[in-house]
């Protein structure tokens, strides 16, 4: 079986080094452009490369927060038309996949093939970031891709574009002859950035606000409302007090949230005209104030994540959010309308912005943080490949020397509204940098049944209605999920993984059920850990190591024998008997 990836021996990584420290120092410049307020983060250059049949390619691109946009030209000898791309099998179909976060895996399932079509790739193929979070875009290879990506479409982060000669149950096979047209491809990337940080939008002409945060005292109404007495309250305030806006003007205003937090409160307060209206009526109340929400990126009334319809009258709570930068952007309904008739020109209405962070003690979590969250250390492996490793509580409660943790002396003992089945327990681990191609393994054993659902979401905590993936029982999962696989899970066992992890912050949480029953002073022990190849290739094929073609990733992949396959070789293609 070919398989031409960065492989990690030492030669290999000595080259990677140089090409990377050549890419540094030669390709990546900045200069200013005139018009613009943007300059080049970095220019990459990727030569002509042959992909031989089954043969893949991973390219990792770093996005500053100040990125404005991301400029991709990508060339090869690819010549399909509509008719031949129906007749081509996927084992020899040439494909380009895009995801944010870690590499693309079209392989394990067909949900990123489903209505592949001939078209071309512009900037209007891609759905905004939601579309990345948990899946994936595929499109066939064509001859010539040209697109520009703006901070108004996608996330600062690691973007991975993955290149593919064939996919399928076959391509990790092993075969003594390798059958099937290959084709080159060469690629130029180009990041460019905003010269000023306070600037955004594609040619930086947007301002931004950014809300300064520090720790308050506390606000007595909002703490009171979630019958909490313990809460820390980070309050973000503008360095404006007033900010104005007429008809059809919107204001931008970007925050961060360092670490995990139970809530983020967005209020509008003291509106007012910055002119009396002409009726005399006073009537400002009615104006609305629209808000829209978004991480990551500036919002928009077509693309956001959280929106109000009117902030003036109510504040707009966000449950768990995200760490990271948070955009607002604030947009006033229509003045004249809202005051009854015409209105000058110069009439605005006026508010004060403010948010509010609320956040529980170390180690606490929950709406009344009464619950329990352990942050998980990691600890290396000996002998093993680049990032793996398993997780272990930073607590004094459990002392472990092997992988595994007792789950008993960890667990919350009190539930929110006295609901027996809402009892969470929480855990924080890290991902680290590069380590986008490993995947997350999580296990929960005991000789009884096992009354715990698992949720799992990154860049927080999850809850019953926020998570990326679950696992309650063998019939209510994310199983069918693209980057979610099951291992032998039983009433006594839960056993899945979380492939290709995206790097950074992840949140795990227990919800515990049936608290009253036996069952729950049985012993349960857990582990969380991050491997290379899941399920060891199922027994039937070698774990590989290798990089993105940056240098910066490693990823994990299974050269299978030449009986099985699949992305973990579980899958058997050739029989004893010879058969297919």
């Amino acid at each position: 079986m070919a398989f031409h990836s960065i492989l990690c021996s030492p030669f290999n990584l000595i080259l990677t080094i140089f090409v990377l420290f050549s890419c540094c120092f030669g390709l990546c410049y900045t200069y200013d452009q005139p018009g613009y307020n943007t300059f080049t983060v970095s220019s990459f250059s990727y030569p002509q490369t042959t992909l031989r049949p089954f043969d893949l390619r991973y390219i990792r691109v770093d996005l500053p927060l100040w990125f404005s946009s991301l400029s991709i030209s990508l060339s090869s000898d690819v010549d399909l038309d509509a008719a031949s791309l129906r007749k081509t099998p996927e084992s020899a179909l040439p494909i380009i996949c895009f995801r944010d976060g870690s590499p693309p895996l079209p392989d394990v399932s067909n949900t990123s093939l489903k209505d592949l079509v001939l078209v071309p790739i512009s900037n209007y193929s891609f759905g905004g970031i939601q579309a990345f979070q948990k899946v994936e875009q595929c499109f066939p290879m064509q001859k010539n891709i040209t697109m520009k990506l703006t901070n108004e479409q996608i996330s600062p982060g690691a973007w991975y574009f993955g290149l593919f000669n064939g996919i399928g149950r076959t391509r990790t096979q092993s075969k003594m002859i390798v059958r099937g047209p290959a084709y080159a491809f060469s690629a130029n990337i180009t990041v460019e950035g905003c010269t000023t940080p306070t600037m955004w939008g594609q040619y930086c002409n947007q301002t931004v606000d950014t809300l300064s945060c520090v720790p308050s005292a506390g606000n007595i109404s909002v703490a009171n409302s979630y019958n909490q007495t313990s809460k820390n309250v980070v309050s973000c305030k503008n360095s404006l007090e007033t900010s104005c806006l007429g008809d059809g003007e919107q204001k931008v205003y970007s925050l961060e949230v360092m670490g995990v937090a139970e809530e983020l409160t967005i209020m509008a307060m003291n509106i007012r005209l910055n002119v009396t209206a002409t009726n005399n009526s006073g009537n400002f109340i009615g104006v609305n104030l629209m808000c829209f929400v978004r991480h990551g990126a500036i919002p928009s009334a077509a693309l956001h994540d959280y929106n109000s319809s009117n902030i003036s009258k109510a504040p707009l709570s966000i449950r768990s959010p995200k760490v990271g930068r948070w955009y607002i952007s604030i947009l006033p309904g229509n003045i004249s309308k809202e005051l009854g008739g015409t209105q000058n020109s110069n009439t605005k209405v006026c508010y004060s912005m403010e948010s509010q962070l609320l956040e529980c003690p170390i180690g606490k979590a929950g709406s009344n943080c009464t619950w329990e969250r352990f942050v998980l250390q990691t600890i290396l492996r000996r002998g093993s490949s680049p990032f793996e490793s398993y997780y272990l509580p930073v607590s004094e409660k459990v002392l472990s020397k092997s992988a595994n943790f007792p789950l008993e002396p960890l667990l919350s003992n009190s539930s929110y509204g006295e609901k027996p089945d809402d009892i969470w327990t929480y855990f924080l681990s890290e991902i680290p940098h590069g380590a986008a191609g490993g995947n997350i393994h999580i296990q929960l054993t005991s000789d009884t049944e096992i009354n715990y659902e698992v949720y799992a979401r990154f860049g927080g905590l999850p809850s019953i209605d926020i998570w990326d993936y679950f696992y309650a029982n063998s019939t209510r999962s994310s199983d069918g999920s693209m980057f979610f696989m099951m291992n032998n899970s039983s009433k006594e066992k839960v056993d899945f993984y979380i492939l290709y992890a995206r790097e950074g912050i992840w949140g795990f949480g227990l919800r515990h059920l049936n608290t009253s029953s036996s069952a729950s002073k049985d012993e349960i022990i857990m582990s969380i850990s991050l491997e290379r190849c899941p399920k060891s290739c199922s027994s039937h094929g070698e774990c590989r190591v290798a990089f993105d073609a940056s240098g910066l990733t490693s990823y994990s992949f299974c050269a299978c024998d030449r009986r099985h396959g699949g992305f973990d070789c579980g899958i058997e293609i050739v029989s004893h008997q010879g058969k297919c």
